[in-house]
């Protein structure tokens, strides 16, 4: 493992993000400063799970590699896992081909997890397992198991599609008796509640919530008692009020008695995800220009990160560095359009104070490139500004 973590570290470490973090955050060069989270980037979890992927190969070495989806969401770890020449089983998003596998093959399982059937049958084939789930995701997927054995329905908090939300649904149900329902917005939400306290067209609701709740499912059978659940890293905020809507709404219907036999619920966001956002609140009361946001467009965490800044000031969510084009111009993710946009007129007129965070799922080598070519765009290279870093 030892030199796994130097290969890892020799791919994605940074000089300049490490100066940066001992200079307490900030550097200016000229006119222009950067001012950067005190905590971003990769966490725990998704370090274990690039260093096992990377220990894999080399442990692996003359057996194929496939992995489940992408080890985390990031386009540029996911590009090096696949140089290694491991395999993406779920690269045309499509059923996992469990019967193209055999036991010489090794699976790699990524960081959110993956559902008990795929996991099932790929065991079936007696392939050899490396399992990188995080450790704050499998704390939810007991909470689930735990509500299913009292017969209880899990609400989980996240998005119905994302990889860890399907895993986490899964095991709502694996027990034979468990149902799940997955919301995603407070609006949602209050839609669960009215039909909780008043109940209503149950054909409605179900086409409403297609997609996100399990089979056999039955609102007026299974909201009379639910526990809530969420994907480890959506904003806790929103999370604690889809907890404190739903309670209210059982102790409503329940004639004003506390909740707590119908109802349970537990603090299971993704510690890594709270340091982060919390980071990014405390710079954000500080005067700043701008915030930039790297990391891959998919990444739930990032997103929040963005979703916050864009609340206080201008804030460009950006995959790398190649997409600050110009001085005047930056092709960045509009999280209302889901997809890229070019803005011009982006960069103000320096003196400027630039925000730089970026979500668990960046590697530091981005962060350092975004860094470096915010600082070109202004006429300053990357050896001056290293030279900065150093000092």
């Amino acid at each position: 493992m030892a030199a796994v973590q130097a290969q890892v570290e020799g791919h994605y470490r940074s000089d300049i993000v490490d100066g940066l973090r001992r200079r307490g955050g900030e550097l200016t060069v000229g006119d222009v400063t950067v001012r950067l989270a005190k905590q971003f980037g990769f966490c725990y979890g998704v370090e274990r799970a690039i260093d096992l992927a990377y220990a894999a190969r080399k442990v692996f070495a003359g057996r194929r590699l496939f992995i489940l989806g992408e080890i985390i969401h990031n386009p540029e770890v996911n590009r090096q896992i696949g140089e290694m020449g491991i395999v993406n089983l779920l690269a045309k998003g499509e059923e996992v081909p469990v019967e193209s596998l055999n036991r010489e093959d090794v699976v790699i399982v990524p960081a959110f997890g993956t559902d008990v059937t795929t996991l099932n049958g790929i065991k079936e084939r007696g392939c050899q397992i490396v399992d990188t789930t995080c450790g704050d995701v499998m704390s939810v997927w007991k909470r689930v198991r735990q509500y299913a054995s009292d017969e209880m329905t899990s609400i989980i908090h996240g998005k119905a599609a994302h990889e860890e939300t399907k895993a986490t649904a899964s095991r709502a149900t694996s027990g034979g008796k468990g149902h799940y329902l997955v919301v995603l917005t407070l609006g949602e939400t209050d839609e669960v509640c009215q039909y909780i306290e008043r109940g209503g067209d149950k054909t409605a609701f179900l086409e409403r919530f297609e997609g996100a709740y399990s089979d056999g499912f039955d609102p007026d059978l299974h909201l009379k008692r639910v526990g809530v659940a969420n994907q480890t890293t959506m904003l806790r905020g929103e999370t604690e009020e889809v907890q404190r809507r739903i309670a209210a709404a059982i102790q409503r219907r329940d004639g004003g008695m506390e909740p707590s036999a119908n109802f349970r619920f537990f603090d299971t966001i993704c510690g890594a995800t709270q340091e982060r956002q919390d980071a990014l609140n405390e710079m954000l009361s500080s005067r700043m220009d701008l915030l930039l946001v790297v990391g891959g467009y998919n990444s739930s965490n990032t997103s929040h990160l963005a979703e916050m800044g864009q609340e206080k000031l201008p804030t460009y969510f950006i995959r790398n560095a190649g997409r600050l084009e110009s001085r005047e111009k930056i092709t960045h993710f509009n999280l209302h359009l889901k997809e890229e946009v070019g803005r011009e007129g982006w960069l103000p007129a320096a003196p400027i104070i630039v925000g730089v965070t970026a979500g668990a799922s960046c590697p530091n080598n981005l962060i350092e490139e975004t860094i470096v070519r915010l600082f070109e765009l202004h006429g300053h290279g990357r050896e001056s500004v290293l030279a900065a870093a150093l000092a």
